[in-house]
């Protein structure tokens, strides 16, 4: 089988649009390939700006203080998404805030079970309780609910979406239907992890996948990044630091994922890079070795990511792919640090060597 290392960083927000090329050295049975992949939309010029329009679609953004809330909407900012109304919603705590966008003021709203009235898109990021219970509500009034918690990744009949790798899955799912749904957001690392490799899983069936993460402060919210620049100071003054959020220190260390870990040894974040490339690809029996490492970054997750194939691709047949491949937005060679990644919306695969 032929083999194929690719190594990637990426944001942890989730949903975005990652582009691949490759250049380098010849791929004959096994290569090494080394990518950068960050977030950044870009307005291309001359592209009208949408935003707020008559004819878009009323949107309600769920967890709209948290971290992920505040990148839902810089993202529809960035992508001239056109919306007619925008309900910005989120805990009691935060009712009654205001948050300016798109120059407009809008105040917070309370999350209840009936906020969803006539709402056609809403977008969750408040974690797998609150999806939970107000996702089925909200699907009930109509709306179409995109989820960003792991509460329905892998339930049958809920698609789980990466809309450069199967957005074939939620075809069913239209606004002009009229009726409400669910689509389910994979985790993180599969989203950075799948965007590279199934354009090559096209063209050859991957059979293995052996995946390393190396994943930032910002995967685990804005407490979290709160924390590890606290601990820095602390640590860098002689300090015990503060552990709230992580159960150890995080300033200049690192540890296996702060997930819980099952008797099969893989932790929680490990089994969801198995269970949702499975899903995704609609193929049980991929194997996939996962090992997920937390590293004190602010943000920019990063993966190294080996691939075997039933049937070997070479360096020019690989170009050709990544270089087709959708979401493909990077520009030139140019490898991307951790530190621009967590603000631009591209993959790059910087080189290619074969293995010593």
């Amino acid at each position: 089988m032929a083999a194929l290392s690719v190594q990637m960083c990426a944001p942890s927000v989730n949903g975005v649009s990652l582009k691949s090329s490759v250049y380098g050295s010849k791929i004959k049975t096994a290569v090494k390939i080394q990518v950068s992949a960050a977030m950044k939309s870009r307005r291309k010029p001359g592209m009208v700006h949408m935003g707020l329009t008559e004819n878009g679609p009323t949107v309600a953004v769920v967890g709209v203080t948290g971290a992920v809330g505040q990148e839902f909407l810089a993202v529809l900012n960035q992508r001239n998404f056109p919306y007619s109304n925008l309900k910005l919603l989120a805990s009691k705590r935060s009712a009654g805030k205001h948050i300016t966008f798109e120059g407009r003021e809008y105040e917070v709203e309370e999350l209840t079970k009936d906020s969803f009235k006539d709402i056609d898109i809403a977008l969750f990021s408040a974690g797998g309780s609150i999806s939970k219970e107000y996702g089925p509500l909200a699907a009930e009034s109509g709306s179409i609910v995109v989820d960003n918690s792991s509460a329905f990744r892998m339930d049958e009949g809920i698609p789980l979406i990466v809309p450069e790798v199967n957005a074939d899955a939620m075809a069913h799912i239209r606004l002009s239907n009229k009726k409400g749904a669910i689509i389910a957001n994979p985790n993180c690392s599969t989203i950075i992890c799948l965007v590279a490799a199934t354009p090559l899983h096209r063209h050859s069936k991957v059979k293995r996948m052996v995946v390393s993460t190396y994943q930032a402060a910002s995967g685990a919210g804005a407490a979290a990044m709160a924390e590890l620049e606290q601990q820095t100071r602390e640590v860098l003054s002689g300090q015990e630091p503060t552990c709230n959020i992580f159960s150890r220190q995080y300033a200049f260390n690192l540890f296996s994922h702060n997930s819980n870990v099952g008797n099969n040894g893989y932790n929680e974040e490990e089994m969801k890079l198995v269970k949702e490339t499975r899903k995704i690809w609609n193929d049980p029996d991929v194997l996939v070795t996962a090992t997920c490492v937390r590293v004190p970054v602010m943000r920019a997750h990063a993966e190294a990511i080996n691939l075997q194939f039933e049937k070997e691709i070479d360096e020019e047949t690989a170009r050709e792919i990544l270089s087709e491949a959708e979401g493909d937005e990077s520009e030139g060679i140019f490898l991307k640090m951790g530190t621009s990644a967590s603000t631009s919306l591209s993959a790059v695969i910087k080189y290619g060597k074969e293995p010593l």
